[in-house]
């Protein structure tokens, strides 16, 4: 005999699949459209940054996880580290970095987990996209050195104060993560500082570089820079095989073979350079998974953070895709009601353009863009900050990955500091500037 009450919850997702499949509006053009836009996005995601943003990042946070010691992390972003230099590292790092709200998740992820305080890592979470230095030069450019000012000096400030807020709020939670760490012996150091610092410049190198947008204007500082990119790439990828080979003792062979290729592959498809940087992210991905010691690691390391990210990511961009579209397309929510959400200065405006702006996903210094048109189309001062201070720092596939590292409870908290205080800052910017 069946017994229902184990069985109803089964019962109930299966009519719930059913009747979703049975009523689904397939053929009306806004759905299909919707089902198109979803997969455009995920194609341009995959295309765009899962090779040259996402891996990078996670090499990087299995790294962090590796060769940095926990000790180190304590003592700068631990929960018991002075609170100064805590928050005033995680607040500025992001400015280095030309990050997304997805490609800042490994890196947050490895120093949470190796220690670092909540409300330290959560400023790093918020700061890491939010003070891409690249992004705000180009909003003080195209939307005015007032709009760019307010970016920046906002960015930095709000991330502070969400990470003292966050670590307010659970301070229980850290400070029993205090006592735990005060418990933990001092890690063996098996390299000098300047040696990890080196390792790290070459990772962060090959992250910045490979993923140097173009610039407006064929000349100046950014545009020789931009040309240079892919020459200053493979100078990083050198040092690191070279690195790997005299002090993580790497057999040189493994790097040749590696090497090799990449560099025929960029003679022969100079045009495609990501055939030549996918190559070198397979051979180094073959060799240090089938290495011994510390480089194995490094890789068992990098595929956990790729193994819990990833999949939610895509999931996380299929749904913005369905719903928003991509940028100057639609999704199931049409672009005018955006636009007319945002116009004036009321709270209800700054509200909007602060929780739309948290959950569409804005891919690093696509978000000017999008926010001349939106200004274009009537969008007020303040809800223009507001966007840019949520947007660039949070997205649905970012969310979904935070949960998995802080839980429901932290993550939510999170969310709403970020929506609320754009809303704030917003209203105050739009009755200034007015």
């Amino acid at each position: 005999m069946i017994n229902w009450k184990s069985e109803w919850k089964i019962l109930a997702v299966i009519a719930a699949v059913f009747l979703a499949f049975f009523y689904l509006p397939v053929g009306t053009p806004r759905f299909d459209n919707a089902v198109m836009e979803a997969l455009q996005l995920a194609k341009w995601y995959a295309q765009e940054h899962v090779l040259l943003c996402l891996i990078p990042a996670f090499f990087i946070a299995g790294a962090i996880a590796v060769f940095v010691s926990q000790t180190s992390v304590m003592k700068y972003l631990g929960a018991k580290a002075k609170k100064v230099l805590a928050y005033g590292v995680a607040s500025v790092s992001g400015s280095i970095l030309s990050v997304c709200s997805c490609t800042i998740l490994p890196l947050f992820s490895g120093i949470y987990k190796m220690g670092a305080g909540l409300g330290p890592a959560t400023t790093f979470l918020y700061s890491g996209p939010a003070i891409n230095i690249l992004a705000i030069v180009l909003t003080a450019r195209v939307l005015g050195p007032e709009l760019g000012i307010a970016r920046a000096v906002g960015a930095i400030v709000f991330s502070i104060i969400i990470g003292l807020i966050m670590q307010f709020l659970f301070r229980k939670e850290e400070a029993v993560k205090v006592k735990t760490q005060m418990a933990l012996p001092e890690a063996e150091v098996k390299r000098p500082l300047w040696q990890n610092a080196l390792y790290f410049a070459s990772l962060v190198g090959i992250l910045l570089f490979a993923n140097w947008g173009k610039p407006d204007q064929a000349s100046g500082a950014w545009a020789t820079i931009y040309n240079a990119k892919w020459f200053l790439t493979a100078g990083f990828s050198l040092g690191l095989g070279l690195m790997l080979i005299f002090w993580f003792g790497m057999k040189w062979w493994k790097i040749v073979i590696t090497a090799v290729p990449v560099t025929l592959l960029a003679v022969f498809f100079p045009e495609q350079p990501l055939i030549a940087f996918s190559a070198g992210v397979i051979g180094i991905s073959a060799f240090t998974s089938t290495d011994k010691g510390e480089t194995s690691e490094w890789f068992e390391s990098s595929w956990g953070f790729a193994k819990q990210i990833m999949p939610l990511l895509l999931i996380g961009v299929l749904v913005a895709g369905a719903l928003l579209g991509r940028p100057g397309n639609e999704g199931l929510i049409p672009s005018e009601w955006i636009s007319k959400a945002v116009g004036g200065n009321s709270l209800l405006s700054n509200f909007f353009a602060s929780f739309a702006g948290a959950f569409m996903y804005f891919a690093t210094l696509t978000e000017v863009p999008i926010l001349q048109g939106l200004i274009g189309n009537g969008m007020g001062k303040g809800p223009a900050l507001a966007l840019l201070l949520a947007g660039p720092a949070l997205s649905l596939p970012n969310m979904l990955v935070i949960r998995s590292v802080l839980g429901n409870k932290k993550t939510l908290v999170f969310i709403s500091l970020v929506i609320v205080m754009a809303t704030v800052s917003g209203m105050i910017y739009g009755a200034v500037f007015a």
